[in-house]
């Protein structure tokens, strides 16, 4: 078990990395969650990049540092473009992030996220029903809402983690994540982040930037260190409606000092 004291000098170095190093993370995002996944992105301290068409995006993605691959973006050109995408991610040895939104009942998207699993993703984010849709075939949840508890969904995200060799995130009122050998329970975060569309779209980018500063042995430091800056950040904005709450996530997320978000989330080892 990753000693807490360390877990929390991760989450600090990491968060600080990509304010000083702004890693360009290529995101593949839903038309509907792009633009907070920018400006989120940049309110971070790293760069987004979202082109998302067979012709240009598998080229563009050599300059990136990190890939995201949000299954919600099922365009007809952006479902021609993840598959070209994520083969120049690996030929260039770009780490990348799996984010499989909705799945469960949709019948492009579920295959394919199951697909994107067995190829090596760095990470995967996603609510308790998707993870469960990805684990066991599962019915997914309502729409992009999940129907269940991170926590239900804490043996199926160790299991993938352990078979598939990665981090599996699962977001909720309390956050699971795991490597299949270490698991720990994030209990930061505001409701209000659920009233705001985009947020768990967010995650997965954040994700993806800290996983792209983290040295390679230390996925589980960098999906930590993203999940503690989200839900932490968001406690910051408290007793606000859905759109000042966006607005002031996006100033939290700029103006958090790592070190504070290391000792502020509250972490609960499993």
């Amino acid at each position: 078990m990753t000693n807490d004291r360390v877990a929390r000098d991760d989450i600090a170095a990491i968060i600080n990395a990509v304010r000083e190093r702004r890693p360009l993370v290529h995101a593949f995002s839903a038309a509907v969650t792009a633009p907070i996944v920018a400006d989120g992105l940049l309110a971070a301290g790293a760069r987004p990049m979202m082109t998302d068409t067979a012709t240009e995006a598998p080229t563009v993605t050599d300059a990136a540092d990190a890939l995201l691959i949000n299954v919600g973006c099922l365009s007809s050109d952006a479902a021609a473009g993840i598959r070209p995408t994520l083969r120049a991610a690996q030929r260039a040895a770009i780490p990348w992030i799996l984010d499989p939104a909705a799945i469960g009942r949709a019948p492009v998207r579920t295959p394919l996220a199951r697909e994107l699993l067995t190829l090596g993703p760095a990470a995967v984010r996603g609510n308790g029903s998707e993870v469960l849709a990805l684990a066991d075939g599962g019915p997914g949840g309502s729409g992009a809402d999940s129907t269940v508890s991170a926590q239900s969904a804490d043996g199926a995200a160790r299991q993938l983690a352990d078979r598939y060799h990665c981090v599996l995130a699962v977001s909720g009122a309390v956050d699971v994540i795991t490597d299949g050998a270490q698991t720990v329970h994030i209990a930061s975060g505001l409701p209000m982040l659920t009233r705001v569309i985009g947020t768990g779209c967010l995650l997965g980018a954040l994700t993806a930037a800290c996983v792209a500063v983290a040295p390679h042995t230390s996925a589980f430091g960098a999906v930590l260190a993203a999940t503690a800056l989200l839900t932490v950040a968001s406690e910051r904005c408290g007793g606000r409606g859905p759109g000042s709450f966006r607005i002031a996530l996006l100033d939290a997320l700029y103006e958090s000092n790592p070190s504070d978000i290391s000792k502020e989330v509250s972490l609960r080892w499993a």
